[in-house]
């Protein structure tokens, strides 16, 4: 017994639609400056952490960036007071993901 089968026992009523489903397709523009991001290195209570600072566009487009440097590196981090701040020493790694998606970086501290 396949699954359809098993549906059909558990919803007689159910009406199988034949229409494809709506995929939202969410590209988001973000804003490219003239002035360099700053990537600086920073002790915070004893741990590593890297702060990105400096972005012109609006607080929404740097949270997405924020959302989607964690992502890729699997780390924690957050976004306070106009700044990215992520656990750990990567700047290596996020100024090269911020240059390929076209951004200027400056590298700060160490």
């Amino acid at each position: 017994m396949d699954l359809q089968e098993q549906l059909k026992k558990l919803f007689p009523d159910h009406e199988p639609s034949n229409e494809p489903e709506a995929v939202a397709d969410e590209t988001h523009e973000l804003f490219i400056q003239k002035e360099p991001m700053i990537c600086k290195y920073e002790k915070r209570k004893g741990k590593a952490t890297t702060i990105i600072e400096g972005y012109e566009g609006s607080d929404e487009d740097f949270k997405i960036l924020a959302k989607e440097i964690k992502t890729k590196l699997s780390v924690g981090g957050t976004f306070k007071d106009g700044a990215i701040i992520i656990q750990g020493d990567y700047r290596d790694k996020i100024m090269k993901m911020l240059q390929d998606k076209g951004f200027k970086t400056k590298r700060v501290g160490g």
